[in-house]
C-alpha cells in the first residue's frame, strides 16, 4: 500500500551514471522503474494467504536472533577478528579513494566499530565473500531444525516443511532468501582466500577463514533445503546469465588487486601502485554492482 501511482527514489551520483549515461540503458531503467510501480499500483493487494502468520513471525524472530548471535560471534567475539578484516579487504585503499558525500568511518579508521556501513560491505565485497549479505543464516536454521530434532525425525522435518511453507506463502521472507541467493551467487570463496593471504598470522588466517568457510556451507545447504534449489539464481536466469558473462572479466582484476595490495603495504607506495589499486576497485564494483 506504501505505492499508489507515485514512489520517490534516491539515486547516488555514481548509479547515475551508470543507470542513465547511455540513452537505451537509460530507457530501459525508466520503463523498470514505471513498471514497477504501475504493477504495484494496479494489482490486487497480498491475498491472506500472503500475510504472515503468527507462527511464521515467531520462527523468523527466533532465525534472527540465533543468526545475529552467530555474526556477532564471529565479528565481535572471535580474537583477531577486526585485524583480519584490516587486512584481508581493501578496506584501508577504499577509505582513499574520492567516492562518496562521506569518509569511509565516522573518526580515524582504528576498528570495525568506526566505519559506516556502506565501506564495511563495501570491502567483502571487493573481496568477494560479500559476508554481511549471509553470514548466520545456515547456523540459524540449523539450530531450528536441532530444536525441533529432540522429537526425532519426523520433528525435524516438521521444523523444515514450516520454513517451506514460510518460502511458498509469505513474500518477505521470499524476498529475503532470493536476496541472500543473489549474495551468495556473487560470493567466491577461492577469490576470498586469495585475500586471507594478505593476513600476515597464519593462525589468525585459518582460524577466521575456516569459519567463513564452514558458515558459508551451512547457508548454502539451508537455502537449498528451505528453496528446493540447489544452484544459485536457478529462478533468476538474467541475472545468472549476466554474472556468468561479468565475472570472468572480473578475476584477473582480483589476483591483480591482491598483488598490488601486497605491494602497497610493503613499501611500494609510488602513484601507479596506487593508481592501480584504485583502478581495480572501481573495476571490480562496476561488475559487482550492489556491492554496498
Amino acid at each position: 500500500g506504501t505505492v499508489r501511482g507515485q514512489i520517490r527514489l534516491t539515486e547516488q551520483g555514481e548509479v547515475i551514471g551508470s543507470k542513465y549515461a547511455n540513452p537505451e540503458i537509460g530507457r530501459r531503467n525508466l520503463e523498470t522503474l514505471v513498471a514497477a510501480t504501475l504493477e504495484a499500483t494496479l494489482l490486487q493487494p497480498a491475498q491472506t494467504s500472503q500475510v504472515a502468520t503468527p507462527a511464521f513471525l515467531q520462527t523468523a524472530a527466533a532465525l534472527s536472533q540465533a543468526s545475529m548471535d552467530a555474526y556477532r560471534a564471529l565479528v565481535y567475539e572471535t580474537p583477531g577478528f577486526a585485524d583480519y578484516f584490516f587486512q584481508a579487504t581493501p578496506i584501508r585503499e577504499i577509505a582513499e579513494l574520492n567516492i562518496g558525500s562521506r569518509p569511509a568511518s565516522r573518526k580515524a579508521l582504528q576498528g570495525i566499530e568506526d566505519l559506516r556501513a556502506i565501506p564495511w560491505g563495501f570491502g567483502w565485497g571487493q573481496s568477494r565473500i560479500t559476508l554481511p549479505g549471509w553470514y548466520g543464516f545456515g547456523s540459524a536454521v540449523q539450530a531450528f531444525l536441532d530444536a525441533d530434532a529432540a522429537q526425532g525425525e519426523a520433528g525435524r522435518k516438521k521444523a523444515l516443511a514450516l520454513l517451506q511453507k514460510m518460502h511458498r506463502q509469505w513474500p518477505f521472507f521470499r524476498t529475503l532468501l532470493s536476496n541472500m541467493d543473489m549474495v551468495l551467487a556473487k560470493s567466491d570463496l577461492a577469490l576470498g582466500s586469495r585475500y586471507a593471504s594478505l593476513v600476515g598470522d597464519a593462525r589468525l588466517r585459518k582460524k577466521v577463514f575456516t569459519q567463513i568457510e564452514a558458515e558459508w556451507q551451512r547457508t548454502a545447504e539451508a537455502l537449498a533445503l528451505i528453496t528446493g534449489e540447489p544452484q544459485r539464481l536457478a529462478n533468476n536466469a538474467a541475472l545468472a546469465r549476466s554474472i556468468r558473462h561479468r565475472f570472468p572479466y572480473i578475476d584477473p582484476l582480483h589476483h591483480l588487486q591482491v598483488e598490488l595490495v601486497r605491494r602497497y603495504r610493503a613499501g611500494q607506495t609510488d602513484e601507479r601502485v596506487r593508481t592501480g589499486i584504485h583502478i581495480a576497485i572501481n573495476g571490480i564494483a562496476a561488475a559487482l554492482r550492489n556491492t554496498g
